[in-house]
Order: C-alpha cells, then structure tokens, then sequence
C-alpha cells in the first residue's frame, strides 16, 4: 500500500467518525430543568415550580418529574421530605424518544433550632488520659471508647467511682472512634481503618468486623433498638441495618440556614439524635426522620470547669441514662464526667 493511499483510507476514516459524531451531536436535545427556588434553594412549606427549557422548540409528548425516587408534580408544596440536597430528574418523551436532564436542590427546614442551656446536678470522676469517642449507658453502667493510635479501647465503668471495670485494647493501627450497643452486642468504629468492631456485651469478646459502605470514615453511633444511625464527619448521618451493619440510606442534618458539618458522637434520646459538633463544645438535636435541627444546646460553660492542662481537648461524649433520665456528658481528656439538665433559654 503506497502512502498516498494510506493518507487517503486515514482521511476517509477520520471523516466517517467526525460525521458519525456530529450526526450524534445534532439529535441530542439541549434540554433543562428550571425551577422558582432562587439558587435552587429552598425552604420546607414553601411551593416548588418546575419548567422545561427547551431552546430548540423540540415537540413534546411529555414530561414527567422525580425527586429522588418520589414522583412530583411540576408545581407542588415542599414537606414531608428529607432535608438537603437533592436530585430532580426530568424524564422527556419526544419523538426521537425518552431524554432525561436533571437538577440539583437544596431543601431547607423552615424553622430556627430553638437554643437551649444546662445546669449541673452533679459531677463525677472521668479518666483524664481518656480521649473520649463514644459514651453509652447500659444496665446502670458507662460504657466508654476513646481513640488516638495506640491508645484506643473499649471500657465498662462505674460512673460514680470513675472505677475501670472492663478493659479492651484495640490493636496499635487502629483509631477508635464511636460505639452503641444493641441486642446483646457493641459495635464501636474505627476512624480512617474502614473498619468497625462487634463485641460481645458481657465478655467482651470480639465477634466480627464489618467495613463501610459509601461513608468514608468512622465517627460516632447511636441506635433506636431497631437500627444503628452512623456520622462519618460530614453532615451526613447514615442508617445501617443492625443484622449485616450495611448503610441501608442516609439522611443530611441541615437547619434554617444551611448543612451542620463535624457531626461526630451520637446518642439517641427521647426520638431524637443528640450529636456532638468536633470542635464546638456544643450539642445538635436532629430529627431522625427528616435531618431537621431542632436544637443546639451550649456546653462551652463546663470546658473551663475541668482540669486545664496540654492536652485537654473539646467536648465530646453524650449519654443518656435511662434509670436517672438525666444526661452525661464529658470532653477529650476531660477529668470530670458532669451529670446535666437541659433548660431551653
């Protein structure tokens, strides 16, 4: 073959592919899903209008819209939804076929958490050296795991004595995060490891791991007694079923003005989830079925009713004691455990 010809069959092919593609290109439809939320965001009660930009003027059969896996109409009253983002998906028929264009929206809680302060009933020892992660009551007792590489574990303790009365270690590579305890069970979480731990409750005995889903990192948990909720750090707190421990969904912990990041800790009280914020000596009171933040209580009064030393940390650490009904919190190397009531200002 000279090479006259072989630039001639390259210069065919190249043109038979550049036709091909354009041909493609042209039939595509430069559909777009405006909506009345400004910024594409929105508040719930509030009502959503959905539109078809078709700047082609192409011929429509239908068009039907999805938020999420809800159908929706184009013209409806945001509630009864999960809070934050979200996918809008537009189906489109049209001669040529079925297209689909899609959107994102922000949805918003339509009220301001309410502010809440606390006071003191009384105070217990806590072990200093402890970089508390997760903090659990059970049958009267605390159960306690603290992190930091090399120096992670699982505790059970007296919590009026502050007395060590199990004690597990956890191997030097793993950073231990969070723990909640259901059917005769711990499961506690590792940081960065994608790895978590379940114990058997009276011995202590390591049972089974389990790795995470779509959640990056471990940090705290909770359960209701029939699913365990998750915080890996965002402002996601994922659901996971207690049996395979797999993230069955998720919902996003956004108030008024926007998502609440850093959530870390969890404990379950009274319907609600109770979330330690990292690096706020702060607690969040979210609603489990939508993300709503319905409260903020300000502990930053007790950092400075502890022990100030070089390597006192924040607030971290809630649990709720069902005989007392009263709850306990402490701090990343804090040498108190304070027993609270939470009074709204």
């Amino acid at each position: 073959m000279t090479a006259t010809y072989k630039l001639l069959s390259i210069t065919f092919l190249a043109f038979v592919l550049w036709s091909c593609g354009s041909n493609s290109e042209t039939k595509k439809n430069s559909f777009s899903i405006e909506t009345s939320a400004k910024k594409n965001i929105i508040t719930l009660g509030e009502t959503l209008k959905l539109s078809l930009k078709n700047p082609k003027n192409v011929e429509v059969t239908s068009v039907s819209y999805k938020l999420g896996d809800q159908t929706i109409p184009n013209e409806f009253k945001v509630e009864d939804v999960k809070l934050g983002v979200h996918k809008i998906l537009a189906s489109i028929v049209t001669e040529d076929g079925t297209d689909e264009v899609s959107t994102r929206i922000t949805i918003l809680n339509n009220q301001k958490p309410k502010l809440y302060t606390f006071n003191i009933i009384n105070e217990y020892p806590h072990d200093i050296t402890s970089y508390t992660q997760g903090l659990e009551f059970h049958d009267g007792y605390l159960y306690e795991s603290t992190g930091q590489y090399n120096e992670s574990k699982l505790r059970k303790v007296d919590y009026k004595t502050g007395e060590v009365l199990q004690n597990t270690d956890l191997e030097r590579q793993y950073f231990g995060e969070g723990m909640t305890i259901m059917n005769d069970k711990i499961f506690q979480l590792t940081w960065r490891e994608n790895t978590g731990f379940v114990y058997q409750l009276d011995s202590f005995e390591k049972i089974s791991t389990f790795t995470y889903g779509q959640s990056k990192e471990g940090w705290g948990l909770c359960n209701d007694s029939k699913v365990i909720y998750k915080s890996d750090g965002t402002e996601n707190i994922w659901i996971l079923d207690p049996n395979t421990l797999q993230e069955k969904d998720h919902i996003q912990v956004y108030r008024d003005k926007g998502k609440i990041i850093n959530l870390n800790e969890l404990e379950w009280i009274d319907g609600k989830i109770y979330a330690n914020n990292y690096q706020y000596n702060g607690v969040t009171i979210i609603n489990p079925e939508n993300g709503a933040v319905e409260g903020v209580i300000d502990f930053s009064p007790l950092h400075n009713k502890v022990k100030q030393h070089p390597g006192l940390d924040v607030l971290n650490g809630i649990a709720y004691n069902p005989e007392t009904k009263t709850l306990f919190v402490t701090g990343k190397r804090w040498n108190k455990l304070f027993e609270v009531e939470i009074i709204e200002k």
